[in-house]
């Protein structure tokens, strides 16, 4: 089997957050536990061994929250970075940040170049102290702005991430008028999931797949228009999807279903592949999800590992159930194989709530902006010609 390539490396510094959002999926996150720099440089070793690093990447500092650590750490990871990446990759560095820790230290390393900073921010405070809170209760929105503030002072750019729940749904208003408020200029919306620990979701109320396209109608033509427009990760993906597929016909399979096409190491040097929800989490029928210690199993020897044969078995039966049963697999690839095991309980699924909503809903209201910006455009033509 071909393995990769690599497109995203997902790294946890630590699993420890320094708050406690309802909503999250981390098993550990009280966990204190820290990446120590031997793991890191036989993490980042292994990496570049493994021949999977054959095209840019992205390392995504996630799974807790980085800025947990000290800036310290990660100069000692470009240092590394920069030693293992001998055929000398472009390698974006990525990190998620709840922002409640940032400071000017912290904003003088963002100010690197290959960084990218996004932002987890679920909006007014009604909406963001709802879920993100501390462990004492209390809302978190206050030293997130604080922080937002921080990285317009110094210049650096950054996206935001917001968690949709069900009662996200009636404000997009609200959520717009948030973004333009503090001179956000680029969004991402993830839904309340169900994965790990986090075993319901409000989204599965009756109704919400109306309620959820009623919302992503309205931000999004609120959204484009903006002057100038607010980018928004489903509108940019789904559009690039829907023109990607009709050019070029269909992908197989997407990121997270394809193997080795994301690799993720916990802070003890575990590593897994797909989803990187399933790190650190364990089934009855196929036991742990790491694969493998950085420091003692080689890619080859994983290959042929029979957990690995047959977690990928069972996630290619569900990528094909997908193929032959929906009209949307073009244009995602299968789905997540993360939320079709937490949500269905086998990877050899199909449907689940994150690709009713997050995907099916998005790629058809993308789908109807699309035309209706065709259409457009053809009406203002012919009354140019004439």
């Amino acid at each position: 089997m071909l393995a990769g390539p690599l497109e995203l490396l997902v790294l946890q510094p630590t699993p420890f957050c320094n708050i406690d959002c309802s909503y999250c999926y981390l098993p550990n996150r009280q966990s204190t536990h820290r990446m120590s720099r031997e793991v890191l440089d036989q993490t980042l070793r292994w990496v570049f061994a493994s021949g999977l690093a054959r095209v840019p990447f992205v390392l995504l500092w996630h799974a807790g929250e980085p800025l947990v650590l000290p800036v310290g750490f990660y100069e000692m990871a470009d240092d590394l970075l920069l030693r293992h990446n001998e055929i000398g990759l472009p390698v974006l560095q990525s990190f998620q940040t709840n922002a409640t820790l940032l400071n000017a230290d912290w904003c003088r390393f963002f100010q690197r170049p290959n960084v990218h900073l996004g932002v987890s921010v679920d909006g007014p405070g009604f909406l963001h102290d709802r879920c993100r809170r501390t462990r004492q209760g209390q809302g978190t929105l206050d030293r997130v702005l604080r922080g937002i503030e921080l990285l317009h002072e110094h210049g650096i750019p950054f996206q935001v991430i917001t968690v949709l729940t069900a009662e996200s749904l009636d404000y997009p208003d609200e959520l717009f008028d948030f973004y333009q408020a503090h001179r956000i200029s680029s969004v991402a919306f993830n839904v309340e999931e169900i994965e790990g620990p986090h075993t319901a979701s409000s989204l599965q109320r009756a109704g919400t797949a109306e309620r959820f396209r009623r919302f992503v109608q309205r931000f999004l033509s609120l959204a484009l228009a903006a002057d100038p427009p607010l980018q928004v990760r489903e509108f940019e993906q789904a559009a690039a999807s829907l023109l990607s597929a009709r050019r070029h016909g269909p992908d197989t399979r997407t990121q997270e279903n394809k193997p080795w096409a994301i690799v993720n190491v916990d802070c003890a040097g575990n590593f897994s592949t797909y989803s990187p929800e399933l790190l650190g989490l364990t089934s009855p029928r196929h036991g742990s999800f790491a694969l493998g210690n950085v420091a003692t199993h080689s890619l080859p020897a994983v290959l042929n590992a029979p957990a690995f044969l047959a977690l990928e078995a069972e996630i290619g039966q569900g990528v094909d159930l997908c193929r032959a049963q929906c009209r949307h697999f073009p244009f995602c690839g299968g789905g997540s194989p993360g939320n079709k095991f937490f949500e269905n309980g086998t990877f050899a699924s199909t449907e689940t709530l994150c690709c009713r909503l997050h995907k099916k809903v998005c790629l058809d209201v993308t789908l109807e902006l699309l035309e209706s910006h065709t259409a457009q455009a053809a009406v203002e033509r012919e009354r140019a010609l004439t």
